[in-house]
């Protein structure tokens, strides 16, 4: 495993410390909350650890509070139902006495049934295209913090980068995504690895039409919920195409939709994630007009 890979499997190697109970300890990174992917891989690893059978299929989160990247972060499972096919988890993340994050997810033991799924689009493989390392050099005075961190999935972007794209455009992303490096065999492991990389693009596609940007001092955004769906099994350290789209915004909210192919084209998960995505509304200065 690359140094960045070695540290997000540790990142994910939760301190059991009491029945049902675990601990999970934070990047030495300059953040101002935790980052959403942390958590919902982390109460994962939590819920897995409680399974004795079948492979994560589901998961429903709902971010409740901003998390604190100073203090260790306690996960509680609820052991809600041990099934013969499948096993039901409810994990609760848990800082200064209070709920940050909530998670349920579903265990299944794989069974013979219909398949079917929609087609992969048709994309540039990953190796023709720059990582996303190269294609920020020319802003790395900008973004000290970002090139000290520590960055455990390659990221390859097809078309423009969405941070750095002029005006408005379609709502819609794609990119391929690998662990960088090679990752054990552990199936569990590799669902909370794309668990991990899932929170990082999903709602910059809600932005894609519209000429707002993260910083803009009138703009206020944060994922509220997270939903992933495991259809077929994959490695999270070999290539994945992830395409995103936004149907819709509105209300405050924006909603995306995010499917996870392999190389050979099916389709392994399918997300949805919804978003905070409220203006601030500018109080007039001082003497200003009524």
């Amino acid at each position: 495993m690359s140094e960045s890979l070695d540290f997000l499997v540790d990142l994910l190697d939760l301190e059991p410390i009491e029945v049902n109970i675990f601990r999970g300890t934070q990047p030495n990174e300059e953040r101002q909350r935790v980052f959403g992917g942390q958590v919902a891989a982390q109460a994962l690893v939590a819920a897995g650890r409680t399974v004795e059978h079948g492979r994560v299929h589901s998961l429903h989160s709902y971010f409740l509070r901003p998390g604190d990247p100073t203090v260790p972060i306690l996960y509680e499972v609820d052991r809600i139902r041990d099934g013969r096919s499948f096993t039901t988890r409810r994990v609760v993340a848990i800082q200064h006495g209070r709920a940050i994050f909530n998670l349920e997810t579903s265990f299944h033991d794989l069974e013979e049934g219909i398949e079917h799924q929609v087609p992969m689009p048709e994309v540039p493989d990953p190796e023709s295209l720059p990582t996303l390392f190269e294609r920020l050099q020319p802003y790395k005075e900008e973004m000290v913090d970002w090139f000290e961190r520590p960055h455990p999935i390659d990221q390859r972007h097809i078309g423009e980068l969405p941070w750095h794209r002029v005006g408005a455009g379609e709502a819609l992303q794609q990119l391929w995504i690998r662990a960088d490096g090679t990752l054990p065999d552990d199936p569990l492991l590799h669902a909370c690895v794309a668990t991990y990389a899932s929170d990082m693009s999903m709602l910059d596609t809600v932005l894609m039409p519209h000429e707002i940007r993260w910083h803009d001092v009138d703009f206020m955004g944060a994922t509220l919920d997270h939903c992933m769906w495991f259809h077929r099994s994959f490695r999270a350290d070999e290539w994945m195409l992830f395409a995103m789209d936004s149907p819709a915004a509105a209300g405050g909210r924006g909603f995306a939709r995010g499917f996870l192919y392999d190389r050979d084209g099916r389709l392994c998960v399918s997300l949805a994630q919804e978003g905070l995505t409220r203006m601030r509304t500018r109080r007039p200065a001082e003497g200003a007009g009524s």
